[in-house]
């Protein structure tokens, strides 16, 4: 059977770094797999910039989405190329929602305490990291804090259209311990889509902390889309 691609999207204070524990193994185990680099300046040229990764691999592809990652496999996952998506603690609004309105449907988790706009962009505080990956290392959270990508101010309430999950099959990593997106969030989003759900006693970043149980979620996922 033919492997899938693997198309990763990052969230908000990250970048494609942040699978880099998670790509190597696929590679080596013969996928074909890119990062996206976005620039947090606007919902429509992030989900472009996941949509141009789609011509420099084969296809099927699957989207591998964190966080508002997950937005933007949303979005971009309604390309006939893509096979398959995969949410890590992730976003996933339906044609009527923004990734802001999907966050205020429910209780604020306390990394919106440790947040600063500064000249029209969101940047998180050290002490936010403790909420944002604190199961991970004090070395490996300031790597964290000092590689962030900073959105825009508004990207969460910029729409665009597409919701691929309702007609692409999804796998959802649900991070039970997290203090970003809410857990009852992705509880509510993972079930609104039919994702095959894996929960993992985690903070906001599994692919960090966990990367082994997040591997095997995207393999599972793989051999389903390469057996259809």
């Amino acid at each position: 059977m033919t492997k899938p691609s693997i198309v990763f999207a990052h969230g908000l204070w990250a970048d494609g770094s942040c699978f880099g524990k998670l790509i190597p193994k696929l590679q080596a185990e013969g996928f074909e797999v890119m990062a996206s680099q976005h620039g947090l300046d606007s919902l429509a040229t992030d989900v472009a910039a996941v949509k141009a990764c789609l011509t420099r691999v084969s296809s099927p592809a699957i989207l591998v989405g964190h966080s508002y990652g997950g937005t933007l496999i949303t979005h971009a996952g309604t390309d006939p190329r893509v096979a398959g998506l995969v949410y890590i603690a992730a976003l996933a609004p339906d044609a009527d929602e923004t990734s802001q309105s999907q966050i205020d449907k429910f209780p604020n988790t306390p990394v919106f305490s440790h947040i600063e706009v500064t000249d029209g962009r969101i940047w998180l505080k050290k002490s936010g990291t403790a909420h944002f990956c604190g199961d991970l290392s004090e070395v490996d959270q300031e790597l964290v804090y000092a590689t962030q990508g900073v959105p825009v101010a508004d990207l969460f309430l910029q729409k665009v259209e597409g919701t691929a999950w309702k007609s692409k099959p999804s796998w959802y990593v649900l991070a039970n311990q997290d203090q970003t997106v809410h857990p009852e969030l992705q509880h509510f989003v993972s079930k609104r889509m039919n994702a095959q759900t894996t929960e993992l006693a985690s903070s906001h970043v599994p692919m960090l902390s966990q990367p082994d149980a997040v591997l095997e979620v995207i393999r599972k996922a793989a051999a389903s889309i390469a057996a259809s």
